[in-house]
C-alpha cells in the first residue's frame, strides 16, 4: 500500500487508521505514573507565580489530568500556577498568561478518526498566539508523529517552524530494537548547548535525553536546535512503510525568540511525561532511569519564563 495517498489534501482514512492502529492499542496500554517523584527540591518561584495555561480545548490526547499530569504536577511544585484551558485562544484569554502548553492537539475527537490531521487551531486563533507570543509570552508547542505534526503546522508556521508530519528514525543513535525512541547526549553531540541544556547550575545540566517516537522539525534563522537530529535520522510518511527522507540538519527540540517572547517546539510529546506502558508497567518518559528528561522539562519552563538567561 501506498502510505502517501492522501485525500482532499489530508491522509485518506484508510491510510491514517492503519497508520495508528498499533499507536491506539499502545495507547490504550499507557497511563500516568502515580508513583513519579514530581518535588523539587528547590523551586524556581516561591512567591508572583508565573501563570501557564495548558491548552485542553483541541482534542488534546494529553492534559492535566491525564498523561501529562506528572509534567503539571512538577511544574506546580516548581512555583508555576497552572490553568486548564478550555477555550480558543483569543488576545483577552491569554493576557494574563505567562506561558501556554499545547500537547499534540487534532483536528477531530481521536487521533484515528477522520480529519485527525486538519488544522486544530483556526487562522484567528494562530495570529492570536503568535501576536501574544511577540508581545512577550513565551509558548511550549509539542506536536508528535502523525497525526498531531500536520494538525500543529498552520500554528508551527507562524514562528516559522517546520513540521516533519511523519515517524523519525535513527537506528545509529537510537535504543536497540527501537530506532524511533532516539538518545541525545554529550557523547553523540546531538545534545546541543544552550541555557536550557545548561540550566543555571552545573546541577540542572542536561546529559542525557530520550525521545519516544515524534516527527522531525525545521527551524527558521536565529532559532537553536538543541536536541539536533544526526545525518543518519531518516523521516517516514508512516511508521511501517519503506519510503523514507532524510531528517538531517533537522531537530526534535527547537528554541527561538519571536519578538519579545519565547517558543520552544518540541517534536515528540512522551519525553515530558511520565507513564507506564504494557503489561509489565515499564517506564515511559521522564521517569526512565539513567536520563535527564525531569530536568529538560524544568529548563524548558524556566527558559520560557524567563529564569534562564543566555551566557
Amino acid at each position: 500500500m501506498d502510505f502517501t495517498i492522501k485525500k482532499k489534501g489530508h491522509l485518506s482514512p484508510i491510510v491514517l487508521g492503519a497508520t495508528l492502529l498499533l499507536f491506539r492499542v499502545v495507547a490504550a496500554q499507557q497511563f500516568a505514573d502515580p508513583e513519579f517523584n514530581t518535588s523539587v527540591a528547590h523551586p524556581a518561584y516561591t512567591k508572583s507565580l508565573p501563570r501557564v495555561l495548558f491548552d485542553e480545548a483541541h482534542n488534546n490526547f494529553h492534559t492535566t489530568s491525564g498523561l501529562y499530569k506528572p509534567f503539571t504536577d512538577l511544574v506546580a511544585n516548581d512555583g508555576y500556577q497552572v490553568v486548564a484551558n478550555r477555550k480558543p485562544f483569543t488576545r483577552e484569554a491569554l493576557a494574563t498568561f505567562k506561558v501556554l502548553v499545547i500537547a499534540n492537539a487534532v483536528g477531530a475527537e481521536e487521533m484515528d478518526d477522520e480529519g485527525a490531521d486538519r488544522p486544530a487551531f483556526t487562522d484567528q486563533e494562530c495570529d492570536a498566539v503568535r501576536d501574544w507570543v511577540h508581545n512577550g509570552g513565551a509558548l511550549l508547542l509539542i506536536a508528535d508523529h502523525a497525526p498531531f505534526g500536520a494538525a500543529a503546522e498552520s500554528l508551527a508556521q507562524r514562528f516559522g517552524v517546520e513540521m516533519g508530519k511523519g515517524f523519525t528514525f535513527d537506528s545509529e543513535n537510537s535504543e536497540r530494537g527501537s530506532p524511533t525512541f532516539l538518545n541525545y547526549s554529550r557523547e553523540n553531540h546531538l545534545l546541543v548547548d544552550h541555557p536550557i541544556t545548561l540550566g543555571r547550575n552545573d546541577s540542572e545540566k542536561v546529559n542525557s535525553v530520550r525521545t519516544f517516537t515524534g516527527q522531525s522539525l525545521k527551524g527558521p534563522d536565529g532559532s537553536v536546535a538543541f536536541l539536533k537530529l544526526a545525518d543518519t535520522a531518516r523521516d517516514k510518511p508512516t511508521i511501517d512503510t519503506d519510503k523514507e527522507t532524510s531528517a538531517a540538519h533537522r531537530a526534535q527540540g527547537l528554541a527561538l525568540k519571536f519578538g519579545k517572547g519565547r517558543a520552544i517546539v518540541l517534536g515528540e510529546a512522551a519525553m515530558l511525561s511520565a507513564q507506564l506502558t504494557g503489561p509489565d508497567k515499564q517506564a515511559f518518559g521522564m521517569n526512565l532511569p539513567g536520563i535527564d528528561n525531569k530536568q529538560l522539562a524544568l529548563n524548558i519552563m524556566h527558559w520560557l519564563s524567563g529564569l534562564l538567561k543566555e551566557r
